[in-house]
């Protein structure tokens, strides 16, 4: 992935990932420092990451064994390149490692919060308390720092926990700062990228709009463009820049497949109509979804199928808009994210978790030029550029909603009755959280139909043979990674009841508590 179009004049950090689980958050924890970064496998030879003129690299945590036969490597020509380095956890360890330093089994293992000593605060720990709690995640560990390098910090079982070198400026440390468990992580990352990397601090909401705006108007031109508007936050701030760019050149389509929860497309376009004033047009394409969908049970072929008949809409869209006209609609705006980007595998080297309707999922066919303003954004940050740009919290805030909507919610075959009963059951439960004053508390909270799936129960003193439907209530801020919630027994009880009771072909409510990672937060 090359660096965001309107984005060079800003200070690029690569954070290079080794498998960690966390690499998408330390990515977001530079931005948060406002330093643009980009994520980068660890197989990208060291002088393509070079010749991205980066003014920092950070290497990440990973789950293998500095030693081990096939453990994954770095060049150590980077270490001398000149161009400041940061390792963390494995990172840390390659570092040490690739310098001279030692990095040993001690037969001791530090999991979770654990107690750190600072002895010298140098540079990369300035002004953090000398006795703090850091979260780590190693069996191995540095037992000597290389020639140069300055111990800042230890633990009861990890004699070197943190070492810097200013002078070539390079730095590490054996916990995650990018955690929130790390109590004065972010400190610490800001500290090696403002005060031993030098990077600027230019990554900021104001700026980021301008640059999407400006790009955005760069690549379209004088030509039109239509967006594919799906009613999330995403989509609706991907239309406000385009807007902003391009003016009435712009129209918005929403298509209703038949996918979206009980009322949602009547409230869409109101919200929608009333905050952008942009031109908008409705699709109703159920019987199309439906038909295509019919049969289908594999769930990268559900989001194929539903990406391609998106944009089977979009061109038919594209000919009821200009009429007779002889002009042609060239550009799609979508409201593609980072996140979708990688997880669609669409990084340099990144495996493909699942094909996202927008991005993975795309017909090969193809004829419009995608306007992707939000492509290289976090979620966090999509929200901030849309109240920049004047947008209520209605949309801003709302709560994700996927593209492929409740087609991935649906175990199993997509049925109009199916669909049906999920929609049900879907409102009673956010009508509960609503009630109870947890939707600004709560991430999202998917409902998901088990349809293949049946369970006895007793109702009225009859046997049930119906459906269990699972409530998957998560808490993120990126959307990379996700803990489920502690939702109060109250309120699940509640939903429990009303939709056992109100959704007849339910007779099971189930609760998901598996967190990203290792589960999604969508099922499928």
């Amino acid at each position: 992935m090359t660096q965001a179009p309107g984005a060079e004049e800003h200070d690029l950090v690569l954070v290079v990932d080794f498998g960690a689980q966390y690499a998408q958050l330390i990515a977001r924890r530079v931005r948060e420092a406002k330093v643009y970064s980009e994520i980068v496998p660890h197989s990208m030879p060291v002088e393509e990451m070079l010749a991205k003129n980066p003014k920092a690299i950070i290497l990440s945590g990973g789950p293998s064994s500095v030693y081990a036969e096939d453990a994954p490597a770095i060049d150590n020509a980077l270490f001398t390149a000149g161009t400041p380095v940061f390792g963390m956890c494995y990172g840390f360890q390659l570092m040490a490692q690739g310098l001279g330093g030692t990095v040993d089994d001690n037969g001791a293992r530090e999991y979770g919060r654990t107690p750190v000593t600072v002895g010298v605060s140098g540079t990369l720990l300035k002004d953090i308390p000398p006795a703090h709690n850091v979260w780590m995640s190693h069996g191995d560990s540095v037992s000597e720092a290389p020639e140069g390098f300055t111990v800042l910090a230890s633990t009861a079982d990890t004699p070197v926990a943190a070492f810097e070198n200013v002078e070539k400026q390079l730095a590490g440390v054996q916990w995650h700062p990018e955690v929130l468990h790390s109590e004065h992580g972010q400190k610490v990352l800001e500290h090696f990228l403002w005060d031993i990397a030098g990077a600027r601090q230019t990554w900021t909401i104001g700026n980021i709009a301008e640059d999407q705006i400006e790009r955005v108007r760069e690549q379209i031109g004088d030509h039109r463009a239509i967006c594919a508007l799906s009613g999330g936050v995403d989509s609706a701030v991907a239309a406000a820049i385009v807007a902003k760019a391009i003016g009435d050149r712009l129209t918005c389509v929403y298509v209703d497949h038949g996918l979206m929860r009980k009322n949602e497309s009547v409230a869409i376009e109101k919200a929608f109509r009333e905050s952008t004033g942009a031109e908008l047009k409705i699709v109703d394409a159920e019987k199309e979804f439906l038909d295509a969908l019919a049969g289908v049970t594999d769930p990268e072929e559900k989001r194929k199928i539903i990406g391609r008949e998106f944009i089977r809409c979009f061109e038919r869209a594209e000919v009821e808009i200009l009429g007779d006209s002889d002009e042609k609609v060239a550009f799609l705006v979508q409201g593609t994210l980072y996140p979708d980007v990688v997880e669609s595998g669409g990084g340099a080297g990144t495996s493909n978790i699942k094909s996202h309707h927008n991005v993975g999922g795309l017909p090969e066919d193809l004829e419009f030029e995608l306007v992707e303003p939000l492509r290289e954004l976090f979620k966090d940050e999509v929200r901030a550029v849309g109240s920049q740009l004047g947008l209520p919290d209605e949309i801003v805030q709302r709560q994700p909603f996927p593209g492929p909507g409740l087609g991935i919610r649906i175990i199993g075959e997509v049925t109009k009755e199916r669909l049906d009963i999920l929609r049900e059951a879907d409102a009673i439960a956010r009508e509960e959280m609503t009630l109870a004053g947890l939707d600004r508390d709560i991430w999202q909270m998917p409902v998901v139909l088990l349809a293949d799936v049946r369970s006895v129960g007793v109702q009225g003193d009859g046997r049930t043979y119906g459906h269990p439907v699972v409530l998957r209530p998560v808490t993120s801020e990126d959307a990379m990674t996700a803990d489920w919630a502690r939702l109060p027994y109250e309120v699940m009880e509640r939903i429990s009841t009303r939709i056992t009771n109100e959704v007849s072909e339910i007779n099971r409510v189930t609760v998901d508590i598996t967190s990203k990672p290792p589960g999604t937060i969508e099922w499928e």
